[in-house]
């Protein structure tokens, strides 16, 4: 069971508001915060070369603690800026040519979308969306439909950034691997409010994002590649950090994911990374889930009994992300009003997943909500009651 009190207490920041949008970046705890405004402090005191060297134990840290969560080993993860460069640093790795076919979602993430049709400009590969189903998540048949020889590539987004369903991934992988296709699993929105198991799930690669459900720093994330892929994919840009300068006209390639990293990067990010998942380890992602699950549902069944509000979420498996929409009111609009009462959610635009949100209807976008575990069912009800006062 969680400590709600000792958990409120480590958030200040949902002392005197609600705070709704986990989804888009969370409250970090405190010890998060003292991890890195303290290594900011010893970096003014010593230089950045030094206070890195002190933290040496402690970097490396960062990897086992984050394989730990997702059942990794450390040799297989990059420690990345974002849950976006790591997924392009993969995405831009795997080798395309003309007449090869690169398979999304409907709710694909418009910045993996981007990457998708410019790659696919350049190299005479083709970009092709698997339909959803009924129910909103890939459709599974019409998957397999598709997959052929050619398809070198599954984009599959784990949790959309638009609205609380959660896609399954096994199928997907073993469909995919029957064609010899890589799945890359864009994890952002799932790795810290839901147990994600890489063994079980069997990706190639997986992309998350420290600043979201992990609560740790923004500028922070993490690529992790299937072993084999770790020891033998060449990224698509080095530096002498993934490789060394072995010869005068050659280099040699790290011998694990971190061929994937770059030299220069935020040390006390990184710690703070380490701390949040720490923390999450401490608290143990089942009960973080349950806490989740438990708010979201509560969310959407009170919002679904107010009158001009419709929850858009589908899904048979849901996630901590609750969208909904005011008829006769512009999301953006509700987002103000709530944010005059100390109510914080976001907008989720069509920009940001445009196939699903036009084939839905929702031009103007969804208001979302997506409430953490540090979140009491007050917090909820006052959500509601802002609603209701439009």
């Amino acid at each position: 069971m969680l400590d709600l009190d000792r958990v409120r207490a480590d958030t200040p920041g949902c002392v005197d508001r609600v705070f709704l949008d986990s989804a888009g970046s969370s409250l970090p705890p405190v010890p998060v915060l003292d991890e890195v405004i303290g290594h900011l402090r010893r970096e003014a005191e010593v230089g950045g070369y030094q206070a890195a060297a002190e933290r040496a134990d402690d970097l490396a840290d960062v990897k086992v603690a984050i394989a730990q969560l997702i059942g990794a080993q450390p040799a297989d993860l990059a420690l990345v800026e974002s849950a976006t460069r790591g997924w392009a640093d993969f995405f831009y790795s795997v080798p395309l040519g003309p007449g090869d076919r690169i398979l999304v979602t409907e709710v694909e993430y418009a910045s993996n979308a981007i990457a998708a049709f410019q790659r696919a400009r350049s190299s005479g590969a083709s970009v092709e969306v698997v339909p959803s189903a009924p129910s909103g998540e890939i459709d599974v048949d019409a998957l397999h439909r598709m997959l052929d020889e050619r398809v070198r590539l599954v984009s599959l987004v784990h949790a959309p950034t638009n609205g609380g369903l959660i896609n399954p991934v096994r199928e997907v992988v073993d469909l995919a691997h029957g064609v010899g296709a890589l799945v890359l699993l864009d994890a952002c929105q799932s790795v810290g409010q839901v147990p994600v198991d890489v063994r079980e799930l069997g990706v190639d690669a997986l992309s998350a994002t420290g600043r979201k459900w992990l609560r740790g720093p923004r500028g922070t994330g993490f690529l992790y590649l299937r072993p084999e892929l770790a020891r033998t994919m060449e990224p698509a840009a080095l530096d002498l950090h993934g490789a060394q300068w072995a010869e005068e006209t050659g280099y040699r390639l790290a011998p694990d994911a971190s061929r994937f990293e770059f030299w220069e990067c935020s040390v006390a990010g990184r710690l703070g990374l380490g701390a949040a998942v720490r923390y999450l380890l401490d608290l143990s992602i089942d009960e973080v889930a349950s806490a989740v699950s438990a708010r979201a549902e509560f969310a959407r069944t009170e919002l679904a009994s107010l009158p001009g509000i419709t929850v858009r979420d589908l899904g048979g498996h849901r996630s901590g992300i609750v969208s909904f929409t005011v008829d006769g009111i512009d999301p953006a609009a509700v987002r103000e009003s709530l944010a005059a009462d100390d109510v914080t959610v976001t907008v989720s635009g069509r920009g940001s997943t445009w196939v699903d949100m036009t084939r839905r209807g929702l031009d103007d976008g969804v208001l979302r909500a997506s409430p953490h575990y540090f979140n009491t069912f007050e917090d909820v009800e006052r959500l509601v009651v802002s609603v209701a006062g439009l």
